[in-house]
């Protein structure tokens, strides 16, 4: 069973999957297992941007998305027509475009916006895993796979990747779709901040900065040259207390700290 493996810590934003998907399938007929894509609103392979925290404590991710193929396909059960959708021996979850009448039940049973509906064609259309190209012989990944320059995403057989799959994550588990796409290193929330000397006017390196969880657990970093601490990882929408403390100066306590939104502190003074 076939499976995409994407590690979006190595994911650069170059779009190269998101092209390389249009060059493949916009124009090209490969029915029934897909017509041609659309060259404008259908991103079969698509890339999104995160912008993290404020300024200028930013960071920033991209996420591949392409069709989940899930174990659980909630467009296979919406489809009215008995084999329309259906998944392959390999894994993949194909949609016939012979048998679709464009019904839309499957564009709205995914819960991860990955089916299109063509009004020109009258047609739910998706990723297929380019398994056009598979079946062919001569292709063993996706045209997507294939153009990334950091092999940010990887696809092939379930049992090869079975260690990255142990480290990795899906999108929504709780809802039972289990998808075949498997997410390494998605960043999780940050509360970051800078720690100077408002009499001398300079930053304050190497100050204690410790963070305090609900369950009492506490992780410490110091201040780097230029003042800043970071803590990454942190899980969402829990509340935590920050305590900082340098030689010299009195130590100063945040409260209630959430991580419902990545947290810039901004500039954070301790007084002597």
């Amino acid at each position: 069973m076939k499976v995409f493996v994407i590690d979006v810590d190595l994911c650069v934003g170059c779009y190269a999957c998101q092209f390389v998907c249009k060059d493949e399938h916009v124009g090209n007929d490969w029915s029934p297992i897909a017509k041609p894509q659309p060259d404008t609103g259908q991103f079969w392979m698509r890339l999104d941007e995160y912008i993290r925290g404020t300024v200028p404590k930013v960071e920033m991710h991209y996420i591949a998305n392409p069709c989940y193929h899930c174990d659980e396909p909630p467009c296979l059960t919406a489809c009215p027509v008995e084999g329309c959708i259906y998944k392959r021996e390999d894994g993949l979850v194909i949609i016939d475009t012979e048998m679709c009448t464009g019904c839309k039940n499957c564009v709205d049973a995914c819960p991860y916006k990955a089916i299109y509906f063509n009004d020109d064609l009258n047609l739910a259309q998706k990723c297929t895993g380019c398994a056009h190209l598979l079946d062919g012989g001569e292709w063993t990944v996706p045209r997507c796979v294939d153009a990334c320059p950091t092999e940010a995403i990887k696809f092939g057989e379930e049992a090869d990747f079975a260690e990255e799959i142990a480290r990795a994550e899906v999108m929504k588990p709780e809802l039972g779709c289990k998808p075949r796409v498997y997410y390494l290193n998605i960043p999780k929330k940050f509360i970051a901040g800078t720690v100077y000397d408002p009499v001398e006017k300079e930053i304050i390196e190497g100050a204690v900065c410790t963070l305090t969880g609900p369950d009492g657990a506490t992780c410490t970093v110091t201040t780097d040259g230029f003042g800043d601490f970071w803590f990454r990882g942190l899980a969402d929408n829990t509340t935590y207390s920050l305590t900082i403390a340098a030689d010299g100066f009195a130590p100063k306590t945040f409260e209630g700290i959430t991580t419902e939104k990545d947290v810039n502190l901004g500039d954070i003074p301790l007084e002597r």
